[in-house]
């Protein structure tokens, strides 16, 4: 997988709060930025996936199945 440059015009402020968490997590702030949004790219395609699957199996099923009584205990 290759890599491309993106080029950001941000607020001074904002670039200020990016190098303080970056450092807190000694890593440089285009890495932090990246690793960020890598995480917000994988939480969406999870919501996504989780919603598909409660689609496929409809979402009453899984309301139902947590809703049955446990076997009684002998």
């Amino acid at each position: 997988m290759g890599s491309t440059v993106l080029s950001l015009r941000m607020d001074g402020e904002l670039l200020d709060r990016l190098r303080q968490h970056a450092a807190r997590r000694g890593m440089s702030v285009q890495d932090y930025v990246v690793r960020t949004l890598i995480r917000d790219d994988f939480d969406e395609r999870f919501k996504t996936a989780v919603e598909e699957t409660e689609k496929f199996y409809g979402a009453d099923d899984r309301v139902n199945r947590s809703a049955r009584p446990s076997a009684p205990q002998g």
